[in-house]
């Protein structure tokens, strides 16, 4: 057999297809909801009365761009850390599947690609929305897809090692408070980073949320040279979240 046999992940992905199918109505509902309430709020509501544009964009599409990012952490790190906790602790999910000519590898591989996909259609969303404010459609957004999916990737890896980590599901408190929240408040979504200190400026750069926030707003507005780099470090950064998390995963779910 293949180290990661097609078959075994398509079997993993089938169930999650199978459950998502039972709640999608209510995903679908706040992926176009949030975005919209937040650029009535901050695109329409403080651009209007503070700021009417920044870096020669009016402000409701550099937010809209930006929001991208933010839709796609919260569609990929929280699903893959609270799902990835309950199914293993609580319902026994992966113990079942594991009996299954499943290993952990393939496991982690399948919930990272079912996530980063569903992540990386949602993500496109407030970019859609900002289309209904104003923003005009570009054929670099054709892009876009692309680097959500990357990105999500990532971001669910990412949360499943974090799952595949912590003792209490309490714990993710601390992950979102201090991680997940000030990446996506400091990822140039509502403003841009070069009005921050030096420091932060620099601590952006490693940010994979910035990242993708450069490339959505450059695939909407012009691409830049240095955008092919930017989508080498969301690779880079995917990749080393899918080995830390089968990693920690392994640690967890094998005696």
């Amino acid at each position: 057999m293949r180290r990661l046999e097609p078959a075994a992940i398509a079997g993993v992905m089938t169930r999650e297809v199978a459950n998502f199918r039972t709640f999608w109505m209510s995903t679908a509902f706040s992926s176009v909801m949030e975005p919209t309430v937040y650029l009535l709020a901050f695109g329409l509501g403080l651009g209007a009365t503070v700021v009417s544009q920044v870096d020669g964009l009016d402000y409701v599409e550099f937010v809209g761009t930006g929001m991208v990012a933010t839709a796609v952490i919260f569609s990929s790190a929280l699903p893959a850390m609270f799902g990835t906790f309950v199914k293993h602790r609580f319902q026994n999910t992966y113990d079942a599947i594991l009996a299954a000519p499943v290993d952990v590898e393939e496991l982690v591989t399948a919930e990272m690609l079912w996530i980063g996909l569903r992540a990386g259609f949602f993500g496109c969303f407030p970019l859609l929305v900002t289309m209904l404010f104003g923003l005009d459609p570009a054929w670099g957004m054709l892009l876009v897809p692309l680097f959500c999916i990357v990105t999500a990737l990532g971001f669910a890896g990412f949360g499943i090692a974090v799952a595949g980590s912590v003792a209490k599901i309490d714990q993710f408190n601390y992950v979102t408070t201090l991680v997940i929240t000030p990446m996506f408040l400091v990822a140039g979504t509502f403003f841009p980073i070069d009005g921050l200190p030096e420091w932060a400026q620099v601590a952006a750069q490693f940010n994979p949320l910035y990242q993708l926030v450069e490339l959505v707003r450059h695939a909407s507005f012009g691409f830049e040279a240095t955008d092919l780099l930017r989508l080498a470090s969301l690779v880079l950064f995917s990749l080393a979240m899918w080995r830390l998390a089968i990693s920690r995963l392994t640690k967890r779910l094998i005696d």
